[in-house]
Formats: structure tokens, C-alpha cells, sequence
């Protein structure tokens, strides 16, 4: 087997070229981990702000259904006392000749 490919080693032809390359690689890889980092801080940062946005929206529509349902939402209008409708069920009944006739 070769053995280039088996060390896998740069060839030491220049010692200042290989230190250079080696600081020239630290720079990279410490530049991509901070800029990685800032664009996490980022993304995090607006998923952070989007759940709260979808939180407190969730809740104002929850709070105003909730009103609606027990009648004390603000938009409802005012009912008159004379245009009330009262459900129920009734029978009628009818007298006549003697007899009681119930529906």
C-alpha cells in the first residue's frame, strides 16, 4: 500500500508554509463557529418571537370566544325587553262538548 495514503500526511516541504496553513485553518474554522453561532442566536431568536406571537394570539382568540360564550362579550348588542324570544314547548288544549282533548 502506499504510503501517502496510508498517514495521510501533508509533505513537509515548507515548515512556515505548513504553520501558516494551520493558523490560516484555525481562523477559518473559529470565524465559521462564530458566525454559525450569531446565526443561530438568530434563528432561535425569531422562532422565540413567532411561538410568543402564535402564544398570546391563541390566547386572545380563546379569551374572546370564551366572552362570546357566556354572553359578556363587549360587541354584543343590547336586547330590548319587548324583542326577547323565550323558547319552550307548550300543548293546546281544547274544551268543548264535555271532552278534554290533549296534544
Amino acid at each position: 500500500m502506499n504510503q501517502q495514503f496510508r498517514f495521510r500526511q501533508f509533505p513537509a516541504g515548507n515548515p512556515l508554509a505548513n504553520i501558516l496553513v494551520i493558523i490560516a485553518g484555525i481562523f477559518v474554522i473559529s470565524l465559521v463557529l462564530t458566525l454559525g453561532f450569531f446565526v443561530f442566536l438568530g434563528i432561535a431568536g425569531f422562532v422565540l418571537v413567532m411561538a410568543s406571537v402564535m402564544g398570546i394570539r391563541g390566547w386572545w382568540y380563546r379569551r374572546k370566544f370564551a366572552a362570546g360564550a357566556r354572553g359578556t362579550a363587549s360587541t354584543k348588542t343590547e336586547v330590548h325587553d319587548s324583542h326577547r324570544i323565550i323558547e319552550g314547548e307548550y300543548h293546546e288544549i281544547r274544551r268543548g262538548n264535555g271532552h278534554d282533548d290533549q296534544r
